[in-house]
């Protein structure tokens, strides 16, 4: 590593020896019956780009492209097959949707929106905390990295609220900064799981349901499924956790007082942000209305990046600078490259038929719930919600099917415990990191509090959820 310390410079070396080790190792160990060499060997890589994410010796896109070069210069697959992920249109509808936000988030409609709400309804401590969660949950369907929405726009002004109270985290942690905190961070994983777009690796669930599954989750599936629980657990979120952090701080009209200030700054809407809101509520009509027009979710995005490009309230120069979008087009494709491969090569099929024989003779609803649960608290052992997603995800959709289970029910559970299951740890997802990271909360203390959020959770989504999923019909 050029410039890197001799620490920095063994680290580097130990991690990624480790990830090569664990590709290495499963490459040359005997396979399994029923698994020919190459799925063995595209299975190998695979766990070995998977060992990198949590790792992290390189980025994931450069992790994930260094394993696609290898299945094809080892001759394990074709390079238009390791190439195939990248023409996915859920791929397209990410990188779009990484640009809409990005025209939300330098047009400034972002934080004018956060802090409209927060001026409304800042005049207590949980009026601030429904203010976070209004704000995630009207940025949630078109900022699709929630750690652009949760770490870019919300943290920062979840910051400067708390400071503005006299909440400090090494003074008066608890008179208000805590709780607000707690409530940011774990609202950005409930609406996370509200939309197809509010996080990134959510393709990664719909693409594994198609696949495995033969469901097509559209972004009105996505939306439909988590509307009543979603609104359910955003509505009672402040409150739960204002019996787990009890503020110190009632009134908080100080903090109303910064927001509306901040926004005289803003001055009045400009005419970026009439075209960014107009854009916003065309894409959710269109998305929402799909069965009248055919549009796909994917192309639906597409004509709004359109609109910002044609209206020039989005540059071109801005798009290219925009890492997020093309970071995840790199490792987004490649996954979805080899999770294909995997179930063209046979292996998911071998892992599906040695799980479903532990759930044999259990019923389909039980199948799906006992699966859902071990898939969220298996969180515990991942570092970020993309690689437990990658891992995971298509593997406990081909173990449902083999085992009965409702489909529709089972990628309703997966889709939502894909994101809320990053409430377990402090380093869970990228903003999760950041909101612990501002220092308001021990990890001890973190941990505590995300079992007992994860017990909200299973209350809502496996109580109003599953009644919710059952007038729909799904199971």
């Amino acid at each position: 590593m050029v410039g890197a310390s001799p620490i920095q410079s063994r680290e580097y070396a130990t991690r990624l020896a480790s990830c090569v080790l664990v590709g290495v190792a499963l490459w040359f160990s005997p396979r399994p019956i029923g698994i020919d060499a190459s799925g063995w060997q595209v299975l190998a890589v695979f766990s070995a780009v998977i060992a990198s994410f949590l790792l992290r010796p390189l980025p994931m896109g450069p992790a994930t492209l260094i394993g696609l070069v290898v299945l094809a210069a080892t001759g394990t697959l074709p390079l238009a097959t390791v190439l195939a992920g990248y023409g996915k249109p859920v791929v397209w509808l990410v990188v779009a949707a990484f640009l809409i936000a990005g025209a939300v988030k330098t047009s400034g409609l972002g934080r004018r929106i956060a802090l409209t709400l927060v001026a409304t309804l800042g005049r207590s401590t949980i009026g601030l905390g429904y203010a976070f969660c209004g704000s995630e949950l009207l940025l949630g369907p078109v900022v699709p990295s929630n750690t652009a929405r949760g770490g870019g726009i919300m943290s920062p002004i979840v910051s400067s609220v708390a400071t503005a109270l006299d909440s400090h985290p090494r003074k008066g942690a608890q008179r208000a900064g805590e709780y607000l905190v707690l409530v940011a961070a774990h609202a950005n994983l409930i609406t996370a799981a509200m939309f197809l777009t509010g996080m990134a690796a959510n393709a990664l669930v719909s693409e594994a349901a198609s696949k495995h599954l033969g469901i097509e989750f559209t972004w009105l599936d996505w939306a439909l499924a988590g509307s009543v629980p979603g609104l359910a657990g955003l509505l009672l979120l402040p409150l739960f956790l204002r019996w787990l952090a009890k503020p110190e701080l009632v009134d908080t009209r100080a903090a109303q007082t910064t927001a509306r200030a901040s926004l005289r700054a803003l001055g009045a809407w400009s005419g970026a942000q009439k075209v960014t809101a107009f854009v916003f509520v065309l894409l959710i009509a269109l998305w929402t209305t799909n069965f009248l027009h055919g549009m796909g979710s994917a192309l639906v995005a597409l004509i709004g990046v359109c609109v910002l490009f044609l209206s020039r309230t989005y540059q071109w120069r801005d798009a290219v600078r925009e890492s997020g979008a093309w970071d995840t087009l790199a490792w987004l494709g490649g996954l979805l490259s080899m999770a294909e491969a995997l179930r063209d090569e046979g292996v998911v099929e071998w892992f599906r038929d040695g799980m479903a024989a532990n759930v044999s003779g259990m019923g389909g609803v039980t199948v799906a719930i006992v699966l859902a649960l071990i898939y969220f608290y298996s969180m515990y052992g991942f570092s970020m919600l993309t690689g437990h997603i990658a891992a995971l995800a298509a593997a406990f959709f081909s173990v449902a099917a083999a085992a009965g289970a409702p489909p529709y029910l089972m990628v309703a559970l997966l889709a939502a415990f894909s994101n809320l299951c990053g409430c377990v740890t402090n380093y869970s997802t990228g903003p999760v990191v950041i909101y612990f990271g501002l220092g308001y909360i021990p990890a001890a203390r973190w941990f505590r509090i995300g079992f007992l959020v994860s017990l909200f959770h299973m209350v809502i989504w496996l109580g109003l959820g599953l009644v919710w999923w059952k007038v729909l019909g799904w199971w």
